[in-house]
């Protein structure tokens, strides 16, 4: 039987490395193959242990006839374990952040995103397939000399943020004022300062009653969480809420009483949230920063200048303005067809192919 196995550097419930990998497992489970999920234990969720594998025992549990794919995305363990395994080895690439954004602030993951890419140098020519996730991270790979480099765009279930919304976070916030959301990791690539420097336009000169939502996880990132609280207290801002990482059907609420999106992300490789955002029916607004511009394919208003007083009145005629609303979200319904047309799962077992000999009768959804 045919064995597909993928190691990843950390494995939780709200990562998206973490969720990609459970859908790509599903999808080789589906067409009758065994896939295991291979992590360090110590990088992985207490309650998630029972459903992967320590890369402790990668080595033994591998034969030369598995695919092995590596979800490269921070230094790890796993990406110094990954060359000697026996297998035919295929590498994900899911970018890494530039270590700079972190300095200062928290120098433990500085010297991991550093370490990463050490590691990424050191790690071209090992694999027979590279895939990255968007033409911005293959060129990445092509310029740090990796070869057989293909575009193999993000296994996503977005439509799962479309069912059962929590009802409390509804009822709290569908009062009428203009909700604001970011979804994404409270991290300084991000520039969550310039959201609140934007959002400061838009409560001080266009729209008083508007609310921002940070939607992510701070952990790690903790003296940056403060430096931004003391932002919004300088700028005398109300109605910002830093909420956290939360379950599912809070995040789904989150995005239903939503009115804009708004990303002033400096390095995303990919953006998940952007489609999310546009398959919950949010106009988007994004900074024209590395992969955003490719995620967005020509959907919402993506912007290449960060003029805040300008931006300000985009933010609320994007939320208030019904004609400009449609016409939004009906590039970005658009968009969101696009993507799921494109098939990535078929995408990525196409890219496996050479290296697979699975029942072409089962289902490859």
């Amino acid at each position: 039987m045919q064995r597909i196995h993928q190691l990843v550097a950390g494995y939780s419930k709200g990562d998206a490395i973490s969720n990609e990998a459970r859908k790509i497992r599903g999808l080789f489970l589906s067409l009758g193959a065994e896939s295991e999920i291979f992590c360090e234990i110590s990088r992985t969720l207490p309650e998630l242990r029972k459903d992967c594998r320590d890369i402790a025992s990668a080595k033994t549990a591998i034969g030369p006839e598995d695919v092995v794919i590596l979800h490269l995305s921070i230094g790890s363990e796993v990406n110094d374990v990954f060359p000697a395994l026996p297998g035919i080895k295929v590498i994900r690439y899911h970018n890494i952040t530039p270590a700079h954004y972190f300095r200062a602030l928290n120098d433990h993951i500085a010297h991991q995103l550093e370490r990463g890419r050490h590691q990424l140098k050191a790690l071209a020519g090992t694999a027979v397939l590279n895939m990255a996730d968007s033409e911005y991270n293959a060129q990445e790979l092509r310029e740090a000399g990796y070869e057989n480099v293909h575009v193999s765009p993000l296994v996503l279930e977005l439509k799962r943020l479309t069912d059962q919304p929590n009802a409390e976070i509804l009822e709290t916030y569908a009062d009428g004022m203009l909700n604001i959301l970011f979804v994404g990791r409270c991290a300084p690539n991000k520039r969550l300062e310039d959201l609140l420097h934007a959002f400061y336009y838009v409560q001080k000169y266009v729209e008083p009653r508007s609310r921002l939502l940070h939607v992510g996880s701070f952990a790690g990132t903790e003296q940056y969480l403060a430096m931004l609280k003391a932002i919004a207290r300088d700028l005398d801002l109300k109605n910002v809420n830093f909420v956290g990482s939360v379950p599912e059907d809070h995040l789904c609420a989150y995005y239903k009483v939503s009115d804009v999106f708004l990303c002033m992300s400096e390095h995303e490789g990919f953006g998940i949230p952007l489609l999310e955002a546009m398959q919950a029916d949010i106009p988007v607004l994004a900074y024209a920063s590395a992969a955003v511009p490719e995620t967005m394919g020509g959907a919402g208003l993506v912007f290449h200048d960060k003029l805040f007083d300008e931006l300000a009145e985009w933010i609320v005629r994007a939320g208030r303005d019904a004609e400009l609303r449609q016409s939004l979200l009906q590039g970005q319904q658009a968009r969101i067809r696009a993507y799921e047309t494109s098939d990535p799962g078929a995408r990525l077992l196409e890219l496996l192919s050479p290296w697979l000999h699975l029942s072409r009768t089962k289902s490859a959804q």
